[in-house]
């Protein structure tokens, strides 16, 4: 994966729905580590939200209460200028009713019971699965009827079904190891699109992962063993970029 982009005051990435039209929830990301921003809103993106980067407190509060706010906050508490708890107390004070995620270094129990007083929604501590922040991220937005998708991914004859957390070929139940689902789940998600190994690395494996890099391509020789038992092959190697999930 490329480096983490120069930010300026703030910057927005949308993603387009079909035609063109603007069609998912906007997530602001409030983090002055620019490494950590970059983590978060590339997994984001990828996840088809769209997406807001701001590093401080204030900047936070005047895009949250401008004429399009954002549908969630994912938040750090250590900020430059108003840290988050602040920053969470000031959008309640003023009527706000978007819900704030708190992703923090400072994760022991006191934190945790004070940002959740301070009216979060949800609170994730550093190091974290990229993973596991976009599925809470997911929850919060079904929880308060913005977001609303299929519990099931396919692609051809295969599917997974995220509720009972089951994958099928052909109808066919398949057994996959919860690496394998995870990473199967993410090309799903991204069906159609050519994701790279960094990109998978930061969704799949644990934000900060430092392992062999070739522990991409075993996982997907396993999966194809799994998967692709049989015409059409679902899990393409693109050259140079990675690999890409679909029927053609």
């Amino acid at each position: 994966m490329t480096g983490p982009p120069v930010r300026g005051a703030w910057r927005v990435s949308r993603p387009a729905g079909q035609n063109g039209r603007m069609s998912s929830p906007a997530v602001m990301v409030v983090e002055d580590d620019v490494n950590v921003s970059y983590v978060v809103a590339t997994a984001l993106r990828l996840a088809a939200f769209e997406v807001v980067e701001v590093s401080t407190g204030r900047e936070a509060l005047r895009v949250a209460g401008g004429d399009a706010p954002p549908s969630l906050v994912v938040m750090d508490v250590m900020l430059p200028d108003l840290d988050g708890f602040e920053v969470c107390h000031r959008l309640q004070a003023c009527g706000s009713d978007v819900p704030v995620l708190f992703l923090s270094a400072r994760g022991n129990l006191d934190d945790r019971l004070r940002g959740l007083s301070a009216g979060a929604d949800d609170y994730l501590a550093k190091p974290f699965s990229v993973e596991e922040l976009v599925a809470r991220i997911r929850v919060i937005l079904r929880r308060r009827g913005v977001l609303t998708e299929a519990s099931a991914l396919t692609c051809g004859a295969l599917r997974l079904d995220e509720d009972a957390r089951r994958v099928t070929v052909g109808g066919r139940t398949i057994a996959l190891s919860p690496t394998e689902y995870k990473l199967l789940r993410f090309l799903l998600r991204n069906a159609g699109r050519a994701v790279s190994r960094a990109q998978i690395l930061d969704h799949v494996w644990d934000y900060g992962f430092d392992g062999e890099s070739t522990v991409v391509e075993t996982f997907i020789s396993s999966l194809r063993k799994k998967v692709d038992t049989a015409p059409p092959t679902l899990i393409h190697t693109v050259r140079g970029v990675g690999y890409r999930l679909s029927e053609e």
